[in-house]
């Protein structure tokens, strides 16, 4: 099926940055304007599922910086809209470590090990940033480099955990997306609210786009072909290293090298549901962990009773390596796997999960992965460059978020940047068109016809008309997304 229309602006993704970008050009005037979301839904990572009884966030879960100095914005409208939250405390989570025998270290060891663990972060990252790491023959170790279960698993609290939890955010913005829920439909869908129009295509797969001086093409994967004076791309770095979108002429190297030295990490929390509750509740006991030999091995856990009383529901965060691994297996093994660790901790006597829930984001062609994660040390150009348009292609997202890259208030505010960037460019054509317009006016004073055709003379054309005739035409490069 072909289909052919032109837009102002089409924004590719219905993630927190496309809608962000959206609402903001929609505000400042443009009209014309439409939303291309590859899924049935709109929200991106943010995702939400029942389970249980109860609603689970699959990817966003966390609102991080709460009581900051500057607030945090995803927490202004948690409020705004009165999104019941509940606190979360990992601090202490230290001290409720299981060894396979299902004994709790000591908290003395557990305190010393984890002071160890934070003191190696520091010292490594004192050596990145004075560019002072040594080489390391091959088959040695650094000093400080975790070997037992115990040291293993804190080693994955503070680097897969903690810093991506919290640094990398995985965090909760639902109320955005629910209180506009009323509005959409599974196709397509028109939100109004203050006189703000938006048009939004659900499940369209964008596999092309052709980009020149003129516009962009964007083709679907189920031959819809739209056209647009700007395309706003929010496409997570994931799917900007796969093959899913091709650009024709090819990005410029410089833009496709930033994009590949950017890492992609993987964060899974797998849900599991009990017939009743045989873990410890209470005070400092909302998080648990599993000290094993293989690094990240169902290591961090939480219960869901703080957030559900009642639920019976356990959730376990794997990550990287780990997550691809349970994601290319069966839901039965992976659940298999997850009884194991329990029997572990809590003795075989335990009753086995009801149900398991086990996200996919890897292996999801509209996500390939959770979040972006730039290297601690690092050119700030990278940023830059993934951030930076082509032509009349900008790029947005909460990769392109130079302070808070992998948070989703990261990806809140770069819709926001991109939209100004964008706005600013359409009215430095404007200025620019103004000028040419002006100049065009003696001379079609002067000749009182036009060369377009023969019946197109300047009585029977509005002023305005003018350059819009004269792009159309080919004679002049000037921009019809402003005219």
């Amino acid at each position: 099926m072909d289909s052919s229309s032109r837009s102002a602006v089409i924004i590719i993704g219905a993630g927190v940055s496309g809608i962000s970008a959206a609402k903001v050009l929609a505000e400042n005037g443009i009209a014309d304007l439409l939303i291309l979301e590859a899924s049935d839904r709109i929200g991106g990572r943010i995702r939400k599922e029942s389970f249980g009884g109860v609603s689970v966030e699959l990817g966003a879960g966390w609102i991080a910086g709460v009581g900051g100095k500057a607030s945090n914005p995803v927490w202004e409208i948690a409020a705004k809209f009165g999104l019941r939250t509940c606190f979360s405390d990992y601090s202490n989570a230290r001290y409720n470590i299981y060894d396979r025998s299902g004994k709790i270290f000591p908290s003395g060891i557990a305190a010393d090990s984890y002071k160890k663990a934070v003191d190696s972060a520091i010292q490594r990252l004192r050596e990145l940033e004075s560019d002072c790491v040594v080489d390391v023959p091959n088959g040695a170790e650094l000093p400080s480099t975790p070997k037992t279960p115990i040291e293993l698993a804190i080693d994955f609290i503070l680097h897969d955990f903690e810093m991506a939890g919290n640094c990398l955010g995985l965090l909760l913005l639902t109320v955005v997306f629910k209180h506009m829920s009323s509005n959409y439909s599974r196709d397509s869908y028109n939100y109004n609210a203050e006189h703000v129009f938006l048009c939004m295509d659900l499940g369209q797969v964008v596999r092309e786009l052709q980009h020149s001086r003129n516009g962009v093409t964007v083709q679907t994967e189920d031959g819809f072909v739209y056209e647009a004076n700007y395309v706003i791309l929010s496409a997570s770095i994931g799917v900007l290293q796969s093959d899913l979108i091709c650009f024709r002429p090819p990005l410029p190297r410089w833009k496709t090298e930033a994009i590949e030295k950017c890492d992609v990490m993987v964060y899974t929390k797998i849900f599991l549901k009990f017939p009743y509750k045989f873990w410890p509740c209470g005070p400092d006991k909302e998080f648990f962990i599993y000290a094993h030999e293989r690094r990240g091995y169902y290591t961090f856990w939480q219960h869901m009773e703080n957030a559900y009383p009642g639920s019976n529901i356990l959730v376990v965060t794997l990550t990287n390596g780990e997550s691809k691994r349970v994601e290319a297996q069966s839901d039965a093994e992976t659940l298999k796997e997850a009884m194991g660790v329990l029997c572990d901790m809590f003795g075989p006597e335990i009753p086995t999960a009801t149900d398991i829930l086990v996200p996919r984001w890897w292996n999801n062609r509209f996500q390939r992965g959770s979040y972006s994660n730039y290297p601690i040390i690092s050119d700030n150009q990278v940023v830059i460059d993934i951030k930076a348009p082509v032509g009349r292609i900008f790029f947005t997202g909460e990769h392109t978020s130079e302070r808070f890259n992998g948070y989703v208030h990261g990806g809140y505010l770069a819709g926001i940047d991109t939209s100004k960037a964008l706005l600013a460019e359409i009215r430095k054509y404007e200025r620019e068109n103004e000028s040419k317009s002006f100049l065009l006016d003696p001379l079609l004073a002067l000749t009182g016809s036009l060369t377009l055709s023969q019946s197109d003379t300047v009585s029977g054309l509005q002023k305005c008309d003018v350059p819009t005739q004269l792009y159309l035409s080919g004679k002049l490069g000037i921009t019809e997304a402003i005219l």
